[in-house]
């Protein structure tokens, strides 16, 4: 049996459910993120205590352990959420802490005489980060940022763990229609490739530009 339209069609539904719950994961994980960031380069050790303990607890956990408690612990409590909550929550939550490292990382590669030049002017810590050291790190943040997106994209995949239905679990319940997983993955292989080459050549023209600026 061949694969037909209607289900080329379905795959594509998938691939828009994969994409919609990557743009979530990395909103609400950016915004998240970016908190995690300040946090981490604070003047208060109690803060970035917390902000390191959340970082290493969440990249200690595989994503799929997180999607997993967050659908199926819930529910033990009593707590029933839609699947695509519970992937959304979980992709937010991994991601905050690697963007939140990612931006703490540029943020702390802003030359040490930017930041003291800064507070030579009087500036407020407020005023220091909007005005002078933000700018520059967001600069040297965006080519890691935009590889993250490739990961991000990639780790949807495991919300098959829930029977979320993205791409990955479109490919499945095809495959368990005509049972040609190699021409279905093989279709589900090439929809992953569009979407993540793309962000993976802008990291890398991205990053080739800021050397070349800085050299």
């Amino acid at each position: 049996m061949h694969i037909t339209f209607n289900q080329i069609v379905f795959l594509l539904q998938g691939t828009l459910w994969t994409i919609a719950l990557a743009l979530i994961g990395f909103v609400g994980g950016g915004v998240i993120g970016m908190g995690i960031a300040l946090m981490r380069v604070s003047r208060s050790a109690v803060v970035r205590w917390i902000a390191a303990g959340y970082v290493q607890i969440v990249q200690g956990i595989p994503l799929p352990v997180l999607m997993f408690l967050s659908y199926f612990g819930l529910a033990i409590t009593g707590v029933q959420v839609p699947a695509v909550v519970a992937a959304g929550v979980s992709m937010t939550i991994f991601a905050a802490a690697f963007l939140g490292e990612i931006w703490r990382g540029s943020i702390q590669a802003v030359p040490k005489t930017q930041w003291e030049a800064a507070d030579s002017l009087g500036l407020s810590r407020f005023q220091m980060m909007v005005d002078v050291i933000l700018p520059q790190a967001v600069r040297l943040s965006i080519p890691p940022t935009v590889g993250f997106m490739v990961q991000i994209v990639k780790n949807t995949s495991y919300a098959v763990v829930i029977g979320f239905t993205e791409l990955t679990q479109s490919g499945k319940i095809v495959n368990n229609v005509i049972f040609q997983p190699f021409v279905v993955f093989t279709i589900v292989g090439a929809i992953y490739f569009c979407l993540c080459s793309p962000l993976a050549h802008a990291s890398r023209r991205l990053d080739l530009r800021l050397r070349s600026r800085g050299a």
